[in-house]
């Protein structure tokens, strides 16, 4: 019987737990994730070609894993994405799928790993949740935007629950760095009854 990773994919405690946990995952990641019903990246497509339809606009996929959100990025009409990811195991399942111009494995301990304003949108799909990268994650991304910058992302139901994650949100609305464009609670991972809200931001 194929080993399931999901179920395992919340509670991970370090960088190096995560980093090791989807390493051994991705070779089975997407046929899990896909039994599951996986829509946000479809979701996260749809919505910042809604703010921004431009098939020129160079987007990046923060933490890409086995690149579902590049494929959906690239259906949703973008022809330039790349992509940045720390397990070189799900980077090669990336690559794979051929539809990123680059990628680029992610030194997570990188404060800067993005030279500021290289991409006109940013797009984090399941990126920002327990067991996945910890909310500090958000200011790297916005710091690498320009003014106009778009930040497309999601919160699971678990970083929604987690004042952590919705504080950081909040921190950049609040005071007036960033304005909320798009917000949507819906379908993440109906398999197992979990939803996202799915979020466009653009950085002022």
């Amino acid at each position: 019987m194929n080993e399931k990773f999901l179920d395992k994919s919340y509670g991970l405690k370090s960088p190096e737990a995560t980093r090791e946990h989807y390493d051994r995952w991705a070779a089975s990641y997407d046929a899990e994730i896909a039994e599951n019903g996986y829509a946000t990246p479809g979701r996260i497509a749809a919505a910042l070609w809604k703010y921004l339809p431009d098939p020129d606009a160079p987007v990046l996929d923060f933490g890409c894993g086995t690149g579902l959100c590049g494929l959906a990025l690239r259906a949703a009409g973008y022809s330039t994405v790349d992509g940045l990811e720390p397990s070189p195991e799900m980077l090669e399942q990336a690559r794979a799928k051929g539809v990123y111009r680059q990628l680029t494995q992610l030194d997570i301990a990188d404060k800067t790993p993005v030279k500021p304003g290289s991409y006109r949108a940013i797009a984090g799909c399941g990126l920002l949740s327990k067991g996945a990268a910890p909310p500090a994650t958000f200011d790297v991304i916005m710091r690498a935007l320009d003014r106009g910058g778009l930040f497309a992302f999601s919160f699971n139901d678990h970083a929604l629950e987690d004042r952590a994650y919705t504080g950081k949100l909040n921190d950049w609305l609040d005071c007036s760095a960033a304005r909320l464009l798009f917000k949507e609670y819906g379908d993440h991972l109906p398999g197992i009854n979990l939803k996202s809200t799915v979020y466009v931001i653009e950085k002022a």
